[in-house]
C-alpha cells in the first residue's frame, strides 16, 4: 500500500480507516475513543478545506478587482497630467513638481546629405601632466 501525499488522498485514507473501524466495533471496542476522535478530526479537516476553497475564490476575486483599481488609477493619472500640461504649458518647468518632464526642446536634426559638425576634441596630456590652460 503507498502513502498517500495530496490532502485528498489522506482525507480518503482518514475515510476508509474511520469506515473500518466502525465495520469492525464489535470486535475493538477499546478503538472507541479513537475512532470518535478520527471522526473530529475528519470533520475539521472537510471544513478547513471548504475553507480554503473559499479564500482561494475570494482571493482570485480581489485580484480581480484589484487590477480593474489600477487600470482605473492608471487613466485617471493620464488624464490629470494632461490637464496640468494644458494648465501650465508644455514647457512649464512648474509641471517638474508633478513628475512630469517639461518641454525643453528638440535636439536640431540635420538635412539629409549634410555631413555631420565637427566636435572639438580635448587635448589628451601625457600620463603625470597636467594640459596647460590658455
Amino acid at each position: 500500500m503507498s502513502r498517500e501525499t495530496t490532502y485528498k488522498g489522506l482525507i480518503g485514507d482518514l475515510e476508509r480507516l474511520i469506515t473500518a473501524l466502525l465495520a469492525n466495533s464489535s470486535e475493538l471496542p477499546q478503538l472507541e475513543g479513537v475512532r470518535l476522535h478520527l471522526e473530529q478530526l475528519l470533520e475539521a479537516t472537510r471544513a478547513t478545506a471548504q475553507l480554503q476553497a473559499e479564500l482561494i475564490a475570494s482571493k482570485q476575486d480581489t485580484s480581480r478587482r484589484l487590477l480593474r483599481l489600477i487600470g482605473d488609477g492608471a487613466r485617471e493619472v493620464t488624464a490629470v497630467r494632461k490637464l496640468l500640461k494644458a494648465h501650465y504649458g508644455l514647457d512649464a518647468e512648474k509641471l517638474a513638481e508633478f513628475g512630469i518632464q517639461p518641454f525643453r526642446g528638440r535636439s536640431r536634426q540635420l538635412a539629409p546629405g549634410l555631413p555631420p559638425p565637427e566636435v572639438p576634441t580635448p587635448e589628451i596630456a601625457p600620463a603625470g601632466r597636467r594640459p596647460r590652460q590658455p
